[in-house]
C-alpha cells in the first residue's frame, strides 16, 4: 500500500514526464524533483519537524509547475486548480489553503507570508546559487525564447543581472548555503556584459 505522498505524487509526476511540452527545457519534469528535493532539505535545515507541514510542502513542490500542461503565464493559478482537482477528496480546505499559499508564492516577484512558502520559494531558485547555473539558465534562455518570454534582441546577461539584483532568499539556510556562489554568479554576469559599475 503506497503512503499518502507516493500516491499523490505519482500520478503527477506522470503527467509532468509525459505531457509537458517537450520544448519546456526548464520548466520541466527535472526543475520539479529538484525543487522537492530542495524544498525537503530546507525543510530539515530549518527544522521544520511537523510531519503534516512536510507533507504539504512536498505536495506544493510536486504540483508548483504543473499549470505548464496547460498555460505558461500565470501558470501558478492554474497549478492550484490542478492540485485542487487531487487534494479536495483528502484534504481539509485549511490545507488545501496552505498548498495554494505556497505555490502561489513562487510566482515572480516571490512573496512568501510563512516559513513554509519562503521554503518552496528558496528551493524554487535555488540553482541562483549553485554550480550548475550557468547550464541551467542556458536552459531558462532557450525555453523563453522559444515561448517568447523575451525577445531575440535582448541581452540575456542583462536580464540575469536585473533579476539576480531583484532577487534575494528569505531562509536562513539558503542565505548562508547560496548567497556567496550567486555573488560569484552575478559578478561574472556583469563582467562579460560590460555592466556598467
Amino acid at each position: 500500500m503506497p503512503d499518502l505522498f507516493t500516491s499523490i505524487k505519482q500520478p503527477i509526476l506522470t503527467r509532468l514526464q509525459n505531457e509537458l511540452d517537450s520544448r519546456l527545457g526548464y520548466h520541466n519534469i527535472t526543475h520539479t524533483l529538484d525543487v522537492l528535493e530542495q524544498a525537503e532539505v530546507l525543510a530539515e535545515q530549518e527544522k521544520v519537524t511537523d510531519k503534516h507541514d512536510l507533507l504539504l510542502l512536498k505536495i506544493a513542490a510536486v504540483f508548483h509547475d504543473s499549470g505548464f500542461l496547460f498555460v505558461y503565464k500565470n501558470h501558478e493559478e492554474k497549478s492550484c486548480e490542478i492540485a485542487s482537482e487531487s487534494l479536495r477528496n483528502v484534504f481539509s480546505e485549511e490545507d488545501i489553503k496552505k498548498v495554494f499559499g505556497m505555490i502561489m508564492a513562487t510566482k515572480i516577484p516571490q512573496t512568501p507570508n510563512t516559513l513554509l512558502e519562503q521554503i518552496i520559494c528558496d528551493a524554487d531558485l535555488d540553482y541562483l546559487g549553485r554550480n550548475d547555473f550557468e547550464p541551467v539558465s542556458r536552459s531558462l534562455h532557450k525555453e523563453f525564447l522559444t515561448f517568447k518570454i523575451i525577445p531575440e534582441d535582448i541581452i540575456w546577461d542583462h536580464i540575469q543581472i536585473k533579476f539576480f539584483e531583484s532577487h534575494h532568499y528569505f531562509t536562513g539556510t539558503s542565505i548562508s548555503k547560496r548567497n556567496g556562489k550567486k555573488l560569484k554568479h552575478l559578478n561574472i554576469l556583469k563582467e562579460r556584459s560590460n555592466w556598467p559599475q
